[in-house]
């Protein structure tokens, strides 16, 4: 796409509103162009309608128009979310229309230093960790993208406090870049996950690899030294390499020695970081996590005392592993933001007590037998929802899961809080029930966040 100055006077149209559809209609309306945007949810599911209205935008509701996409239009940014297979996209792309996300756009606009994370798994907790490390360190950091802030309402501001953009960015929002290029560029890892999106695994690679196709020798690229698409990336990728792993030393990089989370500089000298063990979230995958956030922040400007300070401190994030109440002792967790089996495992892999597993979710098709291992290993007993229940169930009976009960109610309230108390009746003191779904939301809620918090809300009711 051409810079957003370029635009005045043009047709723009933005497909989808929520957080980054109305900073991208708000920043081209601001620079002159003509912006339509719509979302096909009814009005009164957008409170950003009014807000754009009152500025002169048009806005279109609860369906879209035939006419909305013509050969007049220069540009269309989607939504992520919204699939090429929409109407009003293909008709775009049918035109030859260049079709962005509000990334792309972000990134046209900003002369910051961009520090872009992503992966299947992880991304939330490493961005928020490197933010955190950032601001212990004096580096004024902004986190943006999928979480804090959507990067267009971020660059609109004139003079911007902040030193760094911290983005979380996920393969939605890089499918739709083109010149989008990170300082710093971080791929923790690679799972199957979010194929009814992209259809194929290669899409799906592909558009995470977008993160590091603009950089230069000048740039970093940060990736696990662990995971096969991380390091054939690293063979392919122009900008200079560190890595991280958990499993190996490395000659430049964070790994684990000893117990300890250590970098080496790539000349020889290794310098101490923290203890893993003193980290303040359970789990080796958080451990993971820490390393990636070590490695980011260093290339970043952080000093390790910076890095191990906020490691030893940081609760972690909302909806991953968060921590809600001890009742009758039992432990109760929300680990919503798992909407593949591979955070699922993860997670589970992090608590030693029996676990009593609520899950399920959106049936997108995956294979969820990789579960088999640690439901035998870790789980007491299952209760599964939403539309995967019953691929959930025969997975629970392929792991020799004695206890399994399915939730047959489709309204998100009513499910949850039955779950929940089935899991109280099930559960004994010194044992976990956590809600680890492995499936995305979109069956029964409008978010993970919103699943999450129905969750916290029935376990606070059993008290």
């Amino acid at each position: 796409m051409k810079h957003p100055r370029a635009y005045a006077g043009q047709q723009v149209v933005i497909l989808g509103l929520a957080r980054s559809g109305k900073a991208a209609a708000k920043l081209f309306h601001e620079l002159g162009a003509r912006v339509t945007v719509n979302d096909r949810k009814d009005r009164t599911e957008c409170p950003e309608a009014d807000e754009l209205s009152a500025l002169g935008i048009r806005v279109i509701c609860g369906y879209h128009p035939d006419d909305l996409v013509h050969e007049g239009v220069e540009l269309i940014v989607k939504n992520p979310g919204i699939p090429y297979t929409s109407p009003p996209v293909a008709r775009a792309a049918e035109l030859g229309i260049e079709i962005v996300t509000e990334v792309e756009v972000a990134f046209r606009m900003t002369d910051k230093p961009i520090i872009g994370i992503t992966g299947s798994n992880g991304k939330t907790t490493t961005t928020t960790l490197v933010g955190e490390i950032l601001k212990h360190a004096g580096k004024s950091p902004v986190t943006a993208g999928n979480i804090g802030r959507a990067m267009c309402e971020v660059v609109m501001e004139e003079t911007g406090p902040y030193e760094w953009i911290v983005a979380e960015l996920s393969s939605f929002q890089l499918k739709g870049t083109d010149a989008f290029r990170p300082k710093i560029a971080c791929l923790l890892n690679v799972s199957e996950t979010h194929l009814d999106y992209h259809g194929t695994m290669d899409d799906y690679i592909a558009s995470k690899l977008n993160l590091f196709r603009n950089q230069t020798p000048l740039d970093y690229a940060v990736l696990n030294a662990d995971d096969p698409v991380c390091m054939k990336a690293a063979a392919a990728v122009k900008s200079r390499v560190m890595l991280f792993s958990m499993e190996q030393e490395l000659a430049h990089g964070v790994y684990v020695r000893g117990g300890e989370i250590v970098y080496r500089d790539g000349q020889g000298a290794v310098y101490a970081i923290m203890p893993a063990n003193r980290l303040g979230i359970p789990g080796s995958y958080n451990v993971e996590n820490a390393l990636a956030a070590t490695a980011v922040s260093l290339l970043a400007g952080a000093a390790p005392e910076h890095i191990a300070e906020v490691l030893r401190a940081f609760r972690g994030v909302a909806h991953r592993l968060e921590y809600v109440a001890e009742i009758d002792g039992v432990r109760y967790y929300n680990n919503s933001k798992a909407t593949n089996a591979s955070a699922a495992k993860k997670a589970l892999e992090a608590i030693a007590e029996p676990v009593i597993l609520i899950a399920g979710g959106l049936d997108r098709g995956s294979d969820l037998t990789e579960l088999v291992p640690v439901l035998r290993e870790r789980v007491k007993a299952l209760i599964a929802f939403g539309e995967t229940r019953h691929i959930l169930r025969k997975v629970a009976e392929l792991a020799g899961v004695n206890q399994i009960a399915v939730i047959e109610s489709a309204e998100p309230e009513t499910a949850l809080r039955e779950a929940v108390a089935h899991a109280r009746s099930l559960a004994a003191p010194g044992d976990v029930v956590m809600l680890n779904p492995a499936c995305a939301s979109w069956d029964m809620f409008p978010s993970f966040e919103e699943r999450g918090r129905m969750f916290k809300e029935s376990v606070h009711n059993l008290k």
